[in-house]
């Protein structure tokens, strides 16, 4: 399929059903789905994923649910606005209802709804004083240049909101600053929290790039939600490399890159200055593993060889030297000579990652990190802090 230009056909999400000779021509947006005013006999459903279509029968929408859909969204509309006027222009509910010709109550309802759909974003530009000090240590251990330390929100194993928060502050600053104009991201649930915490910002001069291939085994798995996600939020081109992350063969690696499209992506990953990456276990609970693309025997061979971690599906031991497999040569992504000349930031965290992430940073390979309060005690040796307004246990 070549290059798949995501940033330029993001306005719709989910699948469309396209009527005419325009994508746009005749649809109406309903939630994630999108009906035809008009349809005809046989419309032509797009998935816009995939850009696999299949032609099948549709109903033409009734108009009780042509209006509900309106009222929807100008529901929505003044719910976002609503929020805006309360949070970024410090208006009063009272001026909110006014300026918006509702009464009172509803303007409160406007800007709860808002708040709960998750169309606010807060983010606290203030230091916590333990984490600044977990940073210096985890930087002067593993000689990195950037390191971010998220506050304990007590989440349990696998801190995603406040990695997700953290995270999204990072790339925030690094898009308004425009420090740098290519950007690669990797794949995982840990960098789909950073996404869902961005904010909508406009970055039509900023270019994202997939670095690792992503067709996956398992048809529910998506593994391209995080680079849609980043050019649905901030308009930017966006590009997919739509090959599985490891070809069959070493020789099957070198045919997929020498097509056209999919080495011009590769070219650009290559090329990109800030590579953002999750950090993998080698068990079963890793995402490369839940996916399918790396099988269980696959997994026990690494184990037998003594990898710990993983990243862009390179595994490194607890020493954070490479481990020799199949796999690492046939992965369909930057080899790891390229990722030493790199800005590579991982956003990992959780206490079932301490080991991997340990054996990745010792590689030399991560430039910057973004991780928990609790991981960060832990690779730096020290024990959790207690709670805040408990104190630790005597003796």
């Amino acid at each position: 399929m070549g290059r798949v230009r995501a940033g330029a056909r993001m306005d719709w999400l989910g699948w469309g059903i396209r009527t005419g000779g325009s994508s746009r021509s005749g649809l109406l947006p309903v939630r994630n789905h999108i009906l035809p005013l008009t349809p005809s006999p046989e419309s032509e459903i797009i998935c816009k994923h995939c850009k696999i279509s299949q032609v099948t029968e549709v109903e033409a929408p009734t108009v009780d649910a042509v209006n509900r859909a309106r009222i929807r969204d100008l529901e929505a509309s003044l719910s976002a606005r609503a929020a805006w006027l309360y949070f970024s222009g410090r208006l009063t509910q009272g001026e909110i209802a006014r300026r918006l010709g509702v009464p009172s109550t509803k303007a409160h309802r406007l800007i709860a709804r808002a708040t709960r759909e998750g169309l606010v974003r807060v983010f606290v530009d203030a230091d916590v004083s333990e984490c600044v000090a977990l940073e210096e240590g985890l930087s002067a251990r593993f000689g990195l240049e950037h390191c971010r330390v998220a506050p304990d929100l007590d989440e349990g194993p696998l801190p995603l909101r406040a990695l997700g928060l953290v995270g999204a502050s990072y790339l925030r600053g690094v898009l308004e600053r425009r420090a740098h104009r290519c950007i690669g991201v990797g794949q995982g649930r840990t960098l789909s929290a950073v996404v869902k915490a961005l904010p909508s910002m406009q970055c039509r001069d900023i270019e994202f790039v997939s670095l690792l291939g992503g067709l996956t085994r398992k048809l529910a798995a998506n593994p391209y939600d995080v680079i849609h996600g980043l050019a649905e939020k901030t308009g930017a081109e966006a590009y997919l490399i739509p090959v599985p992350l490891f070809a069959k063969s070493a020789a099957d690696k070198a045919v997929l890159m020498a097509q056209a499209g999919i080495g011009d992506v590769f070219r650009m990953s290559r090329a990109a200055s800030l590579l953002l990456v999750g950090v993998g276990e080698v068990d079963g609970q890793a995402h490369l593993s839940e996916t399918g693309m790396v099988l269980e025997e696959e997994l026990a061979e690494l184990r037998t060889g003594g990898a710990a971690g993983e990243i862009l599906g390179h595994y490194f031991d607890a020493r954070g030297r490479p481990v020799s497999s199949g796999l690492s040569g046939r992965a369909m992504s930057p080899d790891v000579d390229t990722l030493r000349d790199r800005m590579v930031v991982a956003v990992a965290g959780g206490v079932e990652k301490v080991d991997a992430l340990r054996a990745v940073l010792r590689s030399g390979l991560i430039k910057g990190l973004i991780t928990d309060e609790a991981t960060g005690r832990s690779l730096v040796g020290e024990e959790p802090a207690p709670p805040p307004g408990t104190s630790a246990p005597s003796g």
